[in-house]
């Protein structure tokens, strides 16, 4: 009987392993169809069946941070060989690089919204943390009249999808001058992750125990010392993980960035479909900057993996 049920548990395990790995392939196939599509020539990117194997080249990239045009008359042997190898590289494409009446290669505007991007992004996660944070510990230490009402209310302010108060906002902005501004997207980016910001926060400060900071204020700390020097680090885990979570939703939001800005304060979002070439989209460019896109939240979230996993089980909200 042992051996029939070690037999079976054997067998749910490797359909298990299975089906984590079929899981695991179906999330990863995107990241490499971008990946490998940022890399392929442009007769390349749209090929059936699919070209998987090609010898990669950077000109998607010399694209997408240069202002191009379509080539009308081919360069002279000359031209082609005193120009830079990388722009040789968009010569074969059948497109030339715009330069200044200087001879200076003009930039696309991605390096601009790719800063902008990070820009409102770090600075809406730090102000929403930091805020969610001191409001969590007001809900999870006092006793508040009210309590329920009020997180219900705070948890109220994500149940509208962002297009739907997108108009409104859009006339109020420009109704006080914070319409393609970098302060603007930070305000709304901080108030739309400020809700997810204090509930998941209050989970974590309730599960540190409250005696540790009776007992820093017996040793002579204010409430103010013993929150930064008790709370803050035990909450260190649960700060990291609503950090990524708010990063992340801040850097990939649409919506609010394609209405609320145009030039000035446009993230990278709205911008990167824009990016086409001559007549057909160029994929290859938009596959490039969705490449560099996903680098930062990757990196951020390798950096905070062990905070990460530790505080998705610590910080359990309850009831």
């Amino acid at each position: 009987m042992a051996a029939v049920q070690t037999r079976s548990e054997r067998a749910l395990n490797r359909v298990a392993i299975a089906a984590v790995l079929v899981i695991t392939l179906i999330f990863l196939a995107p990241i490499y169809w971008i990946t490998s599509t940022a890399f392929k020539p442009r007769n390349l990117a749209t090929t059936i069946p699919p070209t998987v194997l090609f010898q990669p080249e950077i000109s998607p990239f010399v694209k997408l941070f240069t202002k191009r045009s379509q080539l009308r008359v081919a360069p002279t042997p000359e031209e082609y060989a005193a120009a830079p190898w990388w722009e040789r590289m968009v010569f074969d494409g059948g497109e030339k690089i715009v330069r200044s009446g200087r001879g200076e290669v003009q930039l696309s505007g991605y390096p601009n919204r790719f800063m902008n991007s990070l820009i409102v992004a770090i600075t809406s996660t730090v102000l929403a943390v930091g805020m969610g944070t001191f409001t969590a510990y007001g809900f999870s230490r006092f006793k508040v009249k009210g309590e329920a009402d009020l997180l219900f209310f705070i948890l109220s302010t994500r149940m509208l999808p962002p297009v739907v108060v997108a108009i409104p906002m859009f006339l109020m902005y420009r109704a006080v001058g914070l319409n393609d501004t970098h302060w603007g997207l930070i305000i709304l980016y901080t108030a739309f992750n400020l809700s997810f910001s204090v509930w998941l926060m209050k989970g974590f400060i309730d599960e540190i125990p409250k005696e540790y900071e009776e007992a820093a204020l017996v040793d002579g700390y204010t409430r103010m010392q013993a929150f930064f020097k008790i709370v803050i680090p035990e909450a260190a885990t649960g700060i990291a993980a609503t950090a990524v979570f708010c990063f992340i939703t801040a850097w990939n939001e649409y919506a609010f960035a394609l209405i609320m800005t145009n030039r000035r304060a446009q993230t990278a979002p709205p911008f990167i479909p824009s990016q086409v070439g001559s007549g057909l989209p160029d994929w290859t460019v938009i596959a490039a900057g969705t490449f560099l896109f996903l680098l930062p939240v990757a990196i951020f979230t390798f950096l905070l993996r062990n905070h990460l996993l530790r505080g998705m089980s610590f910080g359990a909200i309850r009831k």
